[in-house]
């Protein structure tokens, strides 16, 4: 098995030769963190066996939350925690994706567009669920911001994992929503595709920034 850091170590030159003006400063950390990862050049520590008393030195992982070799464990566990949250219901996954003309805009500001897609998408679903006849309440959900395609295309998205669920707190009641023959989906995607774009393009405003020429904001954005 190869690990990322040997991976790092032969094909780092090429990569910042051809990517050097376009790191950022954190993707910068991780790269140098994950190059580490495991190696002569971390940190050890001690360990000793009870029994016989040997004593070997273990070079420390890098710890950075990008390392796939540090983060096997702990996504595995936020994993269980997650899935012992379960309610009695059907769990959907809803997508909310920025528009490729609004990308640039979130490349120059990705603090801030981060943040409004995940507070806009929530926003979103939990209108649908205050107004879905048949949930009229309280939701809950897990989202997950990815930044990029699997092909590592800058691609900002949020994917959201629902259930058909919500309490009523004033009525005290639990509610689900019922699949219907043939639609396996929670909500319309083109409704909410159309009022996630109005709450996001008015929060970029409020927010001071400028959409670009090129963007439509009655297009097709998702």
């Amino acid at each position: 098995m190869m690990l990322l850091s040997s991976i790092i170590q032969t094909f780092e030159a090429d990569f910042l030769a051809t990517y050097q003006n376009a790191l950022l400063p954190g993707q910068r950390k991780a790269l140098a963190s994950q190059k580490q990862c495991r190696t002569t050049q971390s940190p050890v520590m001690l360990a000793q066996c009870d029994g016989c008393e040997k004593q070997v030195f273990i070079p420390h992982s890098c710890g950075h939350r990008s390392c796939p070799h540090c983060q096997h464990h702990e996504s595995q566990q936020w994993l269980e925690r997650q899935l012992k949250k379960q309610v009695p219901a059907e769990y959907f996954l809803l997508t909310f994706t920025l528009p490729e003309e609004l990308r640039p805009l979130a490349w120059q500001h990705q603090r801030t567009l981060y943040d409004l897609m995940i507070r806009c998408s929530w926003e979103t679903l939990k209108t649908f669920a205050q107004n879905d006849p048949q949930l009229q309440g309280q939701a809950g959900a897990i989202s997950v911001l990815h930044t990029h395609s699997r092909r590592l295309d800058y691609h900002p998205h949020v994917h959201v994992v629902m259930p058909a669920a919500a309490i009523d707190a004033d009525e005290r009641l639990w509610r689900t929503k019922a699949g219907k023959a043939g639609k396996s989906y929670l909500f319309n995607h083109k409704a909410l595709a159309k009022v996630f774009r109005a709450k996001l393009l008015t929060a970029i405003r409020e927010e001071g920034l400028e959409l670009p020429a090129c963007y439509d904001p009655q297009g097709s954005g998702k």
